[in-house]
């Protein structure tokens, strides 16, 4: 996902009831919630209607996640193991704060004139957004009905999740190709690859439009075999594919790893010179797709 930091102003959540998160992402100090959030169980099961939402973070950027001036919003949890994550605090429900979901569509109205002035808007990021499905589903109808752009920031192997209805609420997609050789997939998320591809196929067959990102990671992700098979992949989508954001790798997440106690398997690794860069980016140009 997005690591936010150029152009971002940070800006923690500080509206609204919140609880520090436990293992479960529900902990037990609830003082500060509402008194229909004060048991363990209807604390599961706001969290099962997508009443409450862990969020991680967020953050007002500009020509990071999508066009405009944009709230993203950071959402804790998420199934993929990614080698190079800039934000493994949010793989588990453990950092973050307990929103009500009516705080968090409170604050993004707030910013409404914002967004329609820079043409802007709403992403949900994370983290994997569709991990907490309920939550995202109803911040990204509620954005829409406001007449808000909505973005989602995903790796696609939940996309399941999406029904066509949120599929209509959603104006573009920042999908995460990670890798397009499937054990070279397996090795950088400790996931599978399909998942991306049919999800990737579905939102091409109904239109939607997509910003592909691939992370350039020297000795992992920059075989030429595997950049050609992930354009390979995209290539299928053109039509609907607006851009691919090749990211060159960099290690600024490593401090965050340490300090969860991880493995970072990716100590010593340089980011990629600007002749590899280039080489990857020509892969996808080649293909007639447009390229950043």
């Amino acid at each position: 996902m997005s690591d936010g930091v150029s152009g971002a102003v940070a800006l923690k959540p500080t509206d609204g009831p919140r609880i520090r998160g436990a293992a479960s992402g529900l902990g037990s100090d609830h003082s500060g919630l509402p008194d229909d959030f004060a048991t363990r169980d209807a604390l599961i099961k706001a969290r099962r209607t997508g009443d409450v939402g862990m969020v991680h973070s967020w953050e007002l950027v500009t020509a990071v996640d999508g066009p405009g001036t944009r709230m993203t919003l950071f959402m804790a949890g998420c199934p993929l193991r990614c080698q190079y994550c800039h934000n493994p605090d949010t793989f588990e429900m453990r950092e973050g704060t307990l929103e009500a979901v009516e705080d968090i569509i409170a604050k993004i109205k707030r910013y409404k004139r914002v967004f329609t002035a820079t043409r802007g808007g709403l992403t949900v990021s994370g983290g994997e957004p569709l991990f907490q499905i309920a939550f995202t589903r109803r911040v990204i109808a509620a954005a829409h009905q406001e007449g808000i752009h909505v973005a989602v920031d995903t790796s696609g192997f939940l996309g399941a999740r999406l029904t066509d209805e949120d599929l209509d609420n959603i104006d573009l997609f920042l999908l995460d190709v990670k890798s397009g050789d499937p054990e070279i997939y397996q090795k950088v998320t400790g996931r599978q690859l399909q998942p991306t591809i049919d999800f990737g196929n579905r939102i091409h067959d109904k239109g939607k439009k997509v910003w592909v990102r691939f992370v350039l990671v020297p000795g992992l992700t920059d075989d030429p075999d595997n950049v050609k098979k992930v354009a390979d992949i995209v290539e299928q989508w053109k039509g609907t594919v607006e851009r691919v954001e090749v990211l060159p790798f960099h290690n600024m997440g490593a401090d965050k790893w340490h300090e969860l106690n991880l493995h970072y398997t990716l100590e010593g690794v340089r980011p990629p010179s600007p002749e590899l860069v280039e080489r990857v980016r020509a892969e996808f140009r080649s293909r007639g797709l447009d390229v950043y």
